[in-house]
């Protein structure tokens, strides 16, 4: 109850520097949209698209207006996205060392410019995927409601299956990419592009709860390293990533290079994985698991791109 009441006080405290906070900065906007993530995703969209445009023996030059609308209204709708979430979280970021800089948890920028700039970003974002193709723009839709109300508002703050629902938000850019070619989505290709962004999402994500664990504790946030510990953590890491092994070799029509990279980094990463149950300093091991998860799913995607030029 005391953690509660100083929390808000705290929060209240915050939001009261919203009237005498200075001007927000180019570099304010960036770190609300989170570039980092924006980037990420419009990587796996783009791989979507390149990927659509390989299997259905199309042109790039057919469809320019389409892909720049699709690549647009992702990273808008993104950017959107994570600006909203910076509004909603405004409280609990204040009590995290890795958030209680950003602009919206300091007061730098006001809550409710916050508030209208994650508005207007998903709103002009999700027009952009509308003029791309109708079933682009449904699953834009589809993972800013997962992002932003299913986990954000709900399951976030309440369960710590937060982070297993939350990856459907972030597994959807492929298909974005892929229906701005074809809307049809018969192919399974961008199917099991979903499927490896699903599944490589809570190892990544469970990897940085860990390394923060104290963070998400003192935050009242139920991550599954703090309300089942890291040995559960880590166990249920490895089953996704074992999982996730022989989903992304369903790729092999891509050819050899695309499998012996997927077949090297997933293996390597399922090691990594299983070392953690050996390992006597979880933080540390932990921290290489996330580094390990951001150069894995670089790495896979773009050999997706690299092997369809051979």
């Amino acid at each position: 109850m005391n953690k509660t009441i100083a929390s808000s006080q705290t929060f209240e405290k915050k939001e009261t520097l919203e009237s005498t906070a200075v001007g927000m900065t180019f570099k304010d906007v960036l770190t609300t949209v989170k570039m980092g993530i924006v980037n990420s995703n419009l990587i796996t969209a783009f791989t979507g698209v390149w990927l659509a445009l390989y299997y259905t023996q199309q042109s790039l030059s057919s469809f320019i207006f389409p892909v720049l609308f699709v690549l647009a209204g992702t990273g808008l709708v993104i950017a959107g996205g994570c600006s909203l979430n910076n509004y909603i979280d405004r409280d609990i970021d204040q009590l995290m060392k890795r958030t209680q800089e950003r602009p919206s948890a300091t007061g730098k920028l006001e809550g409710r410019k916050v508030l209208a700039m994650g508005m207007v970003l998903s709103l002009t974002g999700l027009a952009a995927l509308l003029a791309a193709s109708q079933t682009a723009a449904l699953f834009g839709f589809i993972g800013l409601i997962v992002y932003v109300m299913i986990y954000t508002m709900w399951l976030k703050r309440t369960h710590s299956i937060n982070t297993i629902v939350g990856s459907v938000a972030g597994a959807v850019p492929p298909i974005i990419g892929w229906a701005a070619i074809d809307p049809s989505l018969n192919s399974p290709v961008p199917w099991l592009l979903f499927m490896i962004m699903f599944l490589w999402q809570p190892p990544h994500f469970l990897a940085l709860a860990i390394k923060r664990v104290e963070e998400y504790r003192r935050a009242g946030i139920p991550m599954l390293p703090v309300v089942a510990g890291f040995e559960i953590t880590k166990r249920q890491m490895i089953i996704y990533v074992a999982v996730l092994v022989p989903t992304s070799l369903l790729l092999y029509s891509l050819g050899v290079i695309y499998t012996a990279a997927a077949a090297i980094l997933g293996f390597g990463w399922l090691a990594l994985a299983v070392y953690g149950l050996y390992t006597g300093n979880t933080v540390k091991w932990s921290r290489i698991m996330f580094v390990a998860s951001l150069n894995y799913m670089t790495l896979l995607f773009i050999a997706m791109i690299v092997s369809t030029l051979f």
